[in-house]
């Protein structure tokens, strides 16, 4: 419960500290945070000794190339996410990660083929009717809340293709890898254009640019460590916290203007949130009556005498 909260809470505070990087841009902060994140991870495997399983899963080429995909995403993801927050845009951010147990449910139905039950339905059809709501309220199509919904939302479904395969900091480490090149790239335009910061605002400016990678890399290990301890039933509530305090941070400290047609929006993902949290729980209820059930046939067979 201790690292899946402390994941949380780190990502729901997560807007200020990016706002505390002023003057550095949302490009120039991605690109440090991959290259910082490479770093910690990279000390991190020689520290913990991880290399074995690292290098094992380098000589598998489907597993490198479906890390590839999902460091993709998760770059459209951070980008999109460092971009709202440093543009005065955190509560459409705090919208996105509400939205997304919704968006996975709808890319089961998608890509999987998954078959959903009545209420599951109900609840995606609340929640198009708030992005319509949202949309008329905007004026426009709140795009970085979809962004940042979509894009996890996919995250997570190629991390499932290898999920039995690839540990939280071997993933991380290779995804990094990954963009590293993109990273620099973005370095090389940010410095043509904009002007390179680290380094020029001060000692305690660079030692938190430098945080980035670590602050990336850590909830994210704190979060694979509380998935394999807690019931995904918790999980599923403590994911919450995020965007509720993303919302906090964004209403109550940055005086982000909420219109009661974004109250209104909102309010509607919410309902739809409760009718798919009511349905999990009922579902596994179900679950666990039949496998209780099916125990105690099997108990019953195995206590009768066999036939003469």
């Amino acid at each position: 419960m201790f690292y899946a909260v402390a994941a949380y809470l780190v990502w729901g505070f997560l807007p200020i500290y990016f706002i505390a990087l002023a003057p550095t841009g949302p490009f120039e902060i991605v690109a440090w945070r991959v290259l910082f994140s490479l770093v910690f991870c990279a000390i991190a495997i020689l520290v913990t000794r991880a290399w074995r399983p690292f290098a094992a899963i380098l000589k598998r080429p489907r597993i490198v190339l479906i890390m590839g995909a999902a460091g993709a995403l998760i770059y459209v993801n951070w980008q999109t996410y460092v971009y709202a927050t440093t543009s005065g845009q955190v509560v459409e951010a705090s919208l996105g990660y509400f939205i997304n147990p919704i968006v996975t449910v709808l890319l089961g139905v998608i890509v999987l083929r998954e078959r959903l039950r009545v209420t599951q339905w109900i609840a995606i059809g609340i929640s198009l009717v708030a992005v319509v709501v949202l949309t008329v309220g905007y004026g426009k199509l709140p795009w970085i809340a979809l962004a940042l919904a979509f894009s996890f939302g996919l995250y997570g479904l190629v991390k499932k293709q290898v999920g039995r395969d690839v540990d939280a900091l071997s993933g991380l480490t290779l995804e990094t890898a990954w963009l590293a090149p993109v990273a620099a790239v973005q370095l090389i335009v940010v410095g043509a254009t904009t002007g390179i910061t680290l380094g020029h605002e001060g000692p305690w400016h660079t030692v938190a640019l430098v945080g980035a990678g670590v602050i990336t890399a850590v909830p994210l290990l704190f979060f694979a460590a509380a998935s394999r301890r807690l019931p995904l039933i918790v999980m599923g509530f403590i994911q919450y916290f995020t965007p509720i305090l993303q919302l906090i941070v964004g209403v109550a400290l940055l005086h982000e203007p909420m219109p009661v047609e974004r109250w209104i929006g909102f309010g509607l993902v919410w309902v739809a949130l409760a009718v798919l949290t009511v349905d999990l729980v009922l579902a596994v209820r179900r679950d666990r009556r039949a496998g209780t059930a099916n125990e105690e046939s099997t108990d019953a067979v195995a206590s009768d005498p066999l036939p003469e």
